[in-house]
């Protein structure tokens, strides 16, 4: 391949990624709201000769280009989160901004501009003949991503059956290559007491001074190390080798953390003791832990013993309609996964990035000292639709994106023009690096 005709034809599409970026930016679409998004996707794709655009019954965008026999897809999510207090920004966050360099809007990182890039990547790859009979490029914008990530694909895989050969998340990267993250999950703590008037509380049985006894342990299980002083070892211990046989996974990934995010009560009255107390837990898992893991880690809390039958823990489900009304349920359980350096996925963004780029990050120079202390592979800290790709259905995956994670949710979001270049040059060359050299 003739790298240096890839990145000038991904130069010269520049003014229409940034045109289709900033349409995308003036169309609200929070979780199951995305379908102005989604047409507007559709239309680009059509417009740039896909060889077949579908809507399917969930409202995931599917664009194909070429007819080979391997399936290689880019997956990014159309939905953003909201705007949050309109006083923090500095722009309209749907109107958006544009200067010489970046793009301002929500959803700008977060990330529309990967599957800009995705489709602009694939359309390179059919302008420079590019495409052959080994292989076939699916470009995705999925939905419900900010709400359950990884639904639209369940659905995708489960529904559908497409199993991609491997895919791409197009979520920021930062200029690099990440290979893994933590996973999560939503756990949900009930507690049962017995109202009384609070004028003589010792008739009750006060549910929120249980709940706040089973706090304690549940900070103290992010909270503490591991000394045999500990009767309850903290979530650290999983990065040792004497607690996890994938200590070293999880010491690449990071510890996993478990906090509290809501709760909740019920009470006759203000002048009443409580009869009920329910929590949310938010627990990100690291490399060697699963759901029934971290279900048993809380339900075997000293506190949650010690009130017996009076508390039930239990994992949250997903059921909210997309815009097409389809309701596809699923547990809120959004599995840790990690693909191996040495995997031949891995292998393949690695050389297709040191033959465009080198062997460091890339990025424009006000984003370098961030960059540049980062290693070229390394991993997220949010959560991708990789948790069910990779997570639930061992498909491969990694990722290469453009923009910062650190905008990701952020007032003020932005995403460089040189990351929309950089990213589309990428995807255009990797499929061909990939069967040429590592099916």
């Amino acid at each position: 391949m003739d790298y240096k005709q890839i990145q000038t034809a991904a130069e010269g599409y520049l003014a229409d990624m940034t045109k289709l970026l900033r349409d995308l930016v003036r169309i609200p679409g929070e979780s199951a709201g995305e379908q102005g998004k989604i047409e507007r996707a559709a239309e680009e794709m059509r417009h740039l000769g896909f060889d077949k655009v579908e809507i399917d019954p969930m409202g995931n965008l599917l664009g194909y280009m070429g007819t080979g026999k391997a399936l290689i897809a880019f997956d990014g999510h159309i939905d953003t989160v909201g705007i949050g207090q309109i006083e923090n920004w500095d722009f309209d966050p749907y109107a958006g901004m544009e200067t010489d360099t970046i793009i301002g809007g929500r959803g700008v990182s977060d990330q529309s501009g990967g599957i800009v890039s995705a489709i602009y990547g694939a359309k390179i790859m059919k302008d420079l003949g590019l495409l052959s009979d080994q292989y076939t490029v699916l470009v995705t914008a999925t939905v419900q991503e900010e709400d359950c990530d990884g639904l639209c694909w369940e659905y995708i895989i489960k529904e559908l059956g497409i199993r991609p050969e491997f895919v791409v998340s197009t979520e920021p990267t930062d200029g690099g290559i990440h290979r893994g993250q933590r996973g999560r999950m939503e756990i949900r703590v009930d507690v049962k007491g017995v109202s009384c008037h609070g004028s003589a509380p010792e008739r009750g049985d006060n549910a929120i001074y249980k709940m706040a006894d089973i706090l304690q342990d549940v900070r103290a299980l992010n909270e503490n190390d591991t000394s045999e002083d500990n009767a309850i070892k903290g979530l650290v211990k999983m990065l040792d080798k004497a607690y996890n046989p994938a200590w070293e996974e999880a010491r690449f990934l990071g510890r996993g953390t478990v906090t509290v995010s809501e709760i909740f009560y019920t009470s006759p009255s203000r002048c009443a003791v409580a009869d009920g107390c329910s929590v949310s837990l938010d627990r990100r898992m690291t490399a060697g832990e699963t759901w029934e893991s971290c279900l048993e880690e809380i339900r075997n809390l000293p506190a949650v013993q010690q009130y017996g039958d009076d508390v039930v823990v239990s994992m949250y489900r997903y059921d909210t309609p997309s815009y097409t009304g389809l309701v596809y349920p699923v547990e809120c359980f959004f599995p840790t996964w990690v693909i191996p350096e040495e995997h031949k996925v891995t292998k393949a963004l690695h050389k297709t990035f040191t033959d465009l780029f080198g062997t460091k990050r890339i990025g424009p120079l006000d984003t370098r000292p961030v960059r540049d202390a980062k290693p070229l592979i390394d991993k997220w800290t949010f959560s991708t639709n990789g948790v069910s790709i990779m997570g639930r259905n061992h498909i491969p995956v990694i990722g290469f994106g453009p923009g910062a994670e650190a905008q990701a949710h952020a007032p003020n979001e932005i995403i460089w023009k040189d990351d929309l270049v950089n990213c589309a040059a990428f995807y255009a060359a990797l499929p061909t690096v990939y069967v040429e050299g590592f099916m």
